[in-house]
């Protein structure tokens, strides 16, 4: 296969200077490290790829010997026009970082180089909380008990016991970052001893060891918006654990449960509930009370109403939590038929089946009919 021009490898045009070429090698060589991409025999061409393009077009005499013979520059008959061959791509790698290995941590990984010594914020917390049916649909005052970091009542979040004395880190002797192994490669990252600051306080806070906040069970207030639904997420701003050196404070999320209805089932904004009516409402027609979660509401039921029928009562659902009005509440009626009947009633119906036709039964008498045509 015809090897590709190395400026197209990198991305760069001919006239690229050595900066963009080494910023545009380091970004290709992150993507498509082995280390990154474990099994992917595609990325570690790539990654060989790019490397012999870099270091081509890094070596003045190599891109000055490529430009003019193009990859015949190369050929092991013609080596020295460019100098030599290439070298292993793991050696690339690493001269193309050079001694700041902190740049790979922050490019390979995506690290956020912060000064340590600066305001750091808190961390986010989490906690769950349970809602009944009607606390989720009207909204509530609520109040929860989390376990947090505050700042140290005693030092006030300093850690020290009056004026700061401090001294280099023994463990990374000052520099605030240790070289730690990984893979093919040794990387700076924070020392774990300093947490990153270069330096110990010689005068710790005896009530939180130096640390500036101390773990204390505290009690938020929360206020829970009508609408919320099962698994919804709320965020109290700055409830999280206490920030260090004046940072500010994280947040806390609050996942919340709400517990099952006796009588109302939830699709969305609308509210479904089932009404059980006699047989002899469904027949007649009546007017009938239905539960709402803000009271009771009147229906007017049509007579010959069939069982599973639905009315619809619009604005008597959940209020949406975006604020977008209400929901309707569906009224399905399930027609009861008598489990025992006496004898005068039994002799009553029965005169009534005697009046009936086909007529008062279309639906049945349709049924047959198609069932009958069937069997024929």
């Amino acid at each position: 296969m015809a090897k590709r021009d190395y400026y197209e490898v990198l991305g760069v045009n001919r006239e690229a200077g050595q900066d963009e070429i080494k910023k545009a090698y380091r970004k290709l060589a992150v993507q498509f490290h082995p280390d990154k991409n474990p099994g992917d025999k595609a990325a570690e061409e790539k990654f060989k790829e790019v490397g012999e393009a870099y270091e081509a077009l890094s070596d003045p005499q190599k891109r000055a010997a490529y430009d003019q013979y193009g990859h015949d520059a190369f050929d092991p008959r013609r080596r020295a026009r460019a100098g030599g061959g290439f070298h292993d791509p793991f050696d690339i790698f690493r001269q193309a970082f050079g001694g700041d290995m902190g740049d790979i941590f922050e490019e390979f990984f995506g690290g956020n180089r912060r000064d340590p010594n600066g305001p750091q914020p808190g961390r986010d917390i989490g906690c769950e909380l349970e809602l009944t049916f009607e606390e989720s649909a009207n909204g509530c005052q609520k109040e929860v008990t989390v376990r947090r970091l505050e700042a140290c009542e005693h030092c006030h979040g300093s850690g020290t016991d009056g004026a700061p004395r401090t001294r280099a880190c023994a463990t990374c002797g000052g520099h605030g970052q240790v070289i730690a192994s990984l893979g093919i490669m040794r990387i700076r990252q924070p020392c774990p001893k300093c947490q990153g600051a270069g330096r110990m306080v010689e005068n710790p806070c005896r009530h939180c060891r130096g640390a500036g906040r101390r773990e204390t069970s505290a009690k938020v207030q929360l206020k829970i918006p009508a609408g919320v639904s099962e698994g919804t997420r709320l965020r109290s701003t700055g409830e999280g654990e206490a920030g260090m050196r004046g940072g500010p404070a994280g947040d806390l999320y609050v996942l919340l449960h709400v517990q099952p209805h006796d009588i109302f089932q939830r699709e969305g904004d609308d509210l479904l509930c089932e009404v059980p009516i006699s047989f002899i409402q469904a027949a007649l027609g009546a007017e009938i009370e239905v539960p709402t979660l803000n009271g009771q509401v009147k229906v007017q039921i049509p007579p010959g109403t069939q069982t599973d029928t639905v009315f619809r009562l619009k604005g008597k659902g959940i209020k949406n939590v975006q604020g977008y009005g209400w929901g309707d509440l569906h009224v399905r009626v399930n027609v009861e038929v008598p489990a025992k009947l006496n004898a005068a009633q039994r002799a009553k119906l029965q005169e009534f089946a005697a009046l009936c036709d086909d007529s008062v039964n279309p639906r049945s008498q349709g049924f047959f009919d198609k069932a009958r045509n069937f069997l024929k």
